[in-house]
């Protein structure tokens, strides 16, 4: 995960939620039993009735396979045992949305986060029930797993982006504290305590090992810590990079027991189109060459809506964001290494938005750059670890 990593930039959410069950089955430890148990864990709630074509499917003998995308969300449902931490009764939405794109050549990968608060237009869905659930324009992002599921949220995602998703993974708060539990913790620097006193959250600063409660108080909290929402998925980036590490340490890993407790508390926490342990292990494995280091993370381009604006509070998703899903559907890298660098303070490509606190407004405007990867100065990254409540990068 390198330097980036500890900033945020870069994750390695697919191995978080994907690969440990792979490495469970190749680790010895999927026993008959173990391997059963893990698939009656699983849920699903079926496939997606895709919004946009599907693009033909190329031989994948010896050529290029097509790219596949997978929709990863975090869910804010209070009421599984031990998930209301924070004195909120929590509206069964997606906390956080990452889009994974993984390249033809399963080579590398990338993720572009979706904020909760954007507003979009929902398409019409179908509820768990069999009701359906009208379409509708500018409602907030999360809105549409609270009343449909993974599955609305991912025709959602074809209507705002155009691109077929293949797959979606739903984690919820009760399993994450059981995988951070499973590993013995994860070690998280905190730049300054949290003192929440209206959520009971509070976390003294300096490095220190987050277990049960204290991880979900970190992961959860957004009203007392810096950029509210946008603030909080870059701290839960974070973490899932420092949770993948534990669990690809060799502490985990030559460890059977706590591998199995870790595959035993995901398959217990996920909802996935994907039905059986076999078909994550099938499509983890597609993604061994990825380097976990590679994988870069993005927000996409948005803004607060103005005080005075009816959609005050809110995010207002920006029209450069049209170049990052051709980019995806192109099956293009995330960044072009040969551009050059250009005012910061002109939008014209989704490269890296820019998250900076702001006075007043609950949300935070985001305005991208056109730079090469590497053009970002340590200032930069200071600010950047500063204005989302990280450490600096080292």
């Amino acid at each position: 995960m390198g330097t980036e990593a500890g900033s945020g930039t870069r994750t390695v959410v697919l191995t978080v939620v994907v690969t440990m069950l792979f490495l469970a089955v190749g680790t010895g430890i999927a026993t008959w039993a173990f391997y059963s148990r893990l698939n009656r864990n699983l849920d699903s709630v079926g496939d997606i009735p895709h919004l946009v074509d599907e693009p033909e499917a190329k031989d994948e003998g010896q050529g290029p396979k097509q790219p596949l995308n997978i929709l990863i969300l975090g869910t804010d449902g209070r009421d599984c045992k031990g998930c209301s931490i924070d004195g909120e009764g929590g509206s069964g939405g997606s906390d956080s949305t990452i889009l994974l794109h993984v390249a033809a050549d399963r080579k590398s990968a990338y993720g572009v986060s979706i904020p909760r608060d954007a507003l979009v237009d929902r398409p019409e869905c179908t509820a768990p029930d069999g009701d359906t659930i009208p379409e509708a324009s500018d409602v907030m992002w999360n809105q549409a797993y609270s009343v449909g599921g993974p599955i609305c949220t991912a025709r959602q995602t074809e209507l705002l982006t155009g691109i077929p998703i293949d797959h979606y993974i739903a984690l919820d708060f009760a399993g994450f504290r059981g995988m951070v539990d499973a590993v013995g913790g994860v070690k998280i620097c905190i730049p300054e305590a949290i003192d929440d006193k209206e959520h009971n959250i509070f976390l003294p600063a300096g490095t220190r090992n987050l277990r049960g409660k204290q991880a979900l108080d970190y992961v959860r909290n957004r009203s007392s810590t810096p950029n509210a929402d946008l603030g909080r998925m870059r701290r839960q980036q974070y973490f899932l990079t420092a949770l993948a590490t534990k669990v690809l340490s060799a502490g985990t890993l030559a460890r059977p027991s706590r591998l199995a407790a870790f595959a035993t508390e995901l398959s217990k926490s996920i909802t996935t189109d994907v039905e059986t342990v076999a078909g994550l292990a099938e499509m983890a494995g597609e993604m061994r060459d990825v380097d976990p280091a590679s994988i870069e993370f993005e927000t996409v381009p948005n803004r607060a809506f103005p005080t005075g604006d009816p959609h005050w509070g809110r995010l207002e998703i920006l029209p450069e964001a049209e170049e990052l899903w051709q980019r995806m559907l192109e099956d293009r890298p995330l960044h072009d290494p040969a551009a050059a660098v250009t005012d910061p303070s002109s939008p014209t490509s989704p490269r890296s938005p820019k998250e900076s606190a702001t006075t007043g407004d609950p949300q935070v405007s985001t305005s991208p750059e056109k730079r090469p990867a590497d053009a970002v100065s340590p200032e930069d990254k200071e600010k950047d670890a500063a204005d989302n409540g990280l450490c600096s990068p080292a």
